[in-house]
């Protein structure tokens, strides 16, 4: 065993020896920074695969095997930590990403648009939003004016809300009809926070609507709002990457290394796996929510972390894959689907050169989870041929549930700090970054927070 994993206290900080467990994208940025600013650090990952969520599987379609993502990931151009992090580590973001600038097509069905917002990339923000919502198609003039209000409303209260509460109550209480709900605001909010709008925090919600529509937010551009879809498979994107700049850096990471539990050290703590005991002085928690009550258990100091956690419900994302022959292609490599089961279809030909795949996206909870795969993946094949009738029928398909992909993102939800009332112990992960909903943004930026509070700590203690 390497010396450094001895059960002895490491008296000098210097030598500091980080463990991070968890091997998402939280802890992946959490190690990204420690390595960088020349910390030890041991990555703990329980399963054979990095990245978490923003993962990519095998599955086995007609005997043969393909790769896919868990999930169709939507980045935004406002998420400045994971897009930073990315470059860090040399991630090229013109090959990585398609970015597409906002725009929303409600595709209805035999080819008809419901609803069509697409902002001038001519005006700065947040003046390019106001005029996409007076030019809109698919609203009566008044539903218009009505977002008109609403944004300038909230931008005058800087996007701050005095008392949180259910959005879809918020957008009633400010003279939003049903079908702005329906057409504008209930999309947005299931891509943001992956919540439905009845119970969905408007806090939250006007959180990601500053950083994405406000000049004041990173670069200050109206590319905030973009939407940045993978060209390559997400494990590709973001966790080869931070793992290759990691282990050059001397890091190291332990897959299938399940740790059972923390135990407090004199000078900090022992970590429990199946084959070992070892010694760090700083942990990293960085497991997602429903698992972090065996770690912590053993830690008086943090039950108040338990019972936030264990009050969390969580939401699933459906990701129903479906192959079409090569040439199909739909007019758009990214629309939105009303009056359907499925919210959003993506053509991965024109992504990511999957030619006639197309994956339709359903998120938050519904009628769908009652149904049994194949029959879901039926439902959706035909409200593809109701919105482009053209479309052959499908060769195959492949559904993957992420049941409970994100926590929901309730009013005023418990959500614990980074920094914990227990000493060199640190919290990671989108629900410990309170400012933002279950996204890879929120997890980045908890990763490196939790990185900079070390660093921060050791020097004010040195």
């Amino acid at each position: 065993m390497d010396k450094n994993f001895l059960n002895t206290p490491l008296l000098n900080p210097a030598k500091t020896h980080v463990a991070i467990i968890g091997g998402g994208c939280a802890g992946l940025s959490a190690a990204t920074t420690l390595v960088e600013n020349g910390y030890q650090v041991t990555l703990f990952e329980a399963s054979s695969q990095l990245g978490g969520r923003a993962r990519t599987v095998l599955v086995e379609n007609n005997s043969l095997m393909q790769l896919l993502d868990n999930g169709q990931h939507i980045l935004l151009g406002a998420y400045r930590e994971t897009l930073g992090l990315l470059h860090k580590v040399g991630v090229d973001e013109e090959k990585a990403f398609l970015r597409v600038p906002l725009h929303i097509n409600m595709q209805s069905k035999s080819l008809k648009t419901a609803f069509s917002l697409k902002p001038p990339q001519y005006l700065p923000a947040p003046l390019n939003l106001l005029v996409g919502l007076l030019t809109c198609k698919g609203l009566p003039f008044t539903d218009r004016l009505a977002a008109i209000k609403l944004m300038i409303y909230i931008k005058r209260k800087s996007f701050q809300i005095s008392n949180d509460k259910f959005l879809e109550q918020f957008l009633i209480e400010n003279k939003q009809s049903a079908r702005l709900i329906e057409m504008l605001w209930e999309p947005l909010c299931l891509a943001a926070l992956n919540t439905p709008i009845a119970i969905a925090s408007t806090r939250i919600f006007l959180n990601v609507l500053r950083d994405s529509f406000t000049s004041k937010s990173f670069a200050g551009s109206k590319k905030n709002s973009d939407f940045l879809l993978p060209r390559l498979d997400l494990s590709k994107i973001i966790a080869n990457p931070l793992v290759q700049f990691i282990e050059s850096q001397g890091g190291e990471i332990k897959l299938n290394t399940r740790v059972h539990k923390l135990v407090e050290n004199e000078c900090g703590f022992n970590l429990m796996t199946r084959d070992h005991q070892l010694f760090f002085s700083h942990v990293i928690v960085a497991a997602p929510p429903k698992r972090v009550d065996k770690l912590l258990e053993g830690l008086p100091k943090l039950q108040y972390v338990l019972e936030q956690t264990q009050t969390y419900g969580y939401q699933p994302i459906y990701t129903i894959y479906l192959q079409y022959p090569a040439e199909t292609k739909l007019p758009s490599v990214m629309t939105a689907l009303t009056g359907a089961i499925g919210q959003w279809v993506f053509d991965r030909g024109q992504l990511c050169e999957q030619a006639g795949l197309m994956a339709v996206i359903i998120s938050g909870s519904g009628q769908h989870q009652l149904l049994e795969q194949d029959e879901l993946a039926l439902i959706i094949a035909n409200e593809l041929n109701q919105a482009f009738p053209d479309i052959p029928k499908p060769l195959w398909h492949k559904v993957i549930a992420e049941k409970r992909a994100t926590f929901s993102c309730t009013p005023n939800l418990a959500r614990p700090t980074h920094k914990t009332l227990q000493r060199n112990l640190y919290l990671a992960g989108d629900y410990t970054y309170a400012e933002y909903p279950a996204t890879i943004e929120g997890a980045v930026r908890s990763g490196i927070a939790c990185a900079n509070l070390i660093s921060d700590d050791l020097i004010n203690h040195s």
